[in-house]
């Protein structure tokens, strides 16, 4: 039969391994992605999970292809131009998703374009 010091040894032994394991995980995270893996954009609509990695490396688009800006080809976040809100000159940043996104699945002809194809509730 197990004795009570070996349980008090057996116990302290199993925490110690613990906190050592929690210390070596919070001491060495692995590194982060240079591109994002997967963006959730919130809105009225529902939830739309995008995978980043999908459409750039697996569909071969250019960064630019999705993030432009005419004046210097730099890649922007697209809420730095399209407000929630758009005017004449400029689409909301909804209008904005729903041409560039749909746009260019229908372009391709693959991907969702309906809307509950993207948007979660």
């Amino acid at each position: 039969m197990t004795s009570k010091k070996d349980l008090q040894i057996a116990s302290l032994l199993a925490v110690v391994l613990f906190i050592t394991g929690i210390t070596c995980y919070a001491a060495f995270p692995p590194p982060a992605p240079e591109e994002p893996v997967r963006l959730m954009f919130q809105n009225a609509a529902g939830k739309v999970l995008f995978t980043h990695a999908v459409h750039s490396q697996d569909y071969d688009l250019s960064c630019l292809d999705c993030h432009h800006n005419i004046e210097d080809d730099e890649v922007y976040s697209c809420k730095e131009c399209h407000q929630a809100t758009g005017d004449e000159s400029m689409p909301s940043r909804t209008d904005a998703f729903h041409a560039q996104c749909i746009g260019c699945h229908k372009e391709k002809g693959a991907g969702p374009v309906e809307c509950n194809s993207c948007h979660a509730l």
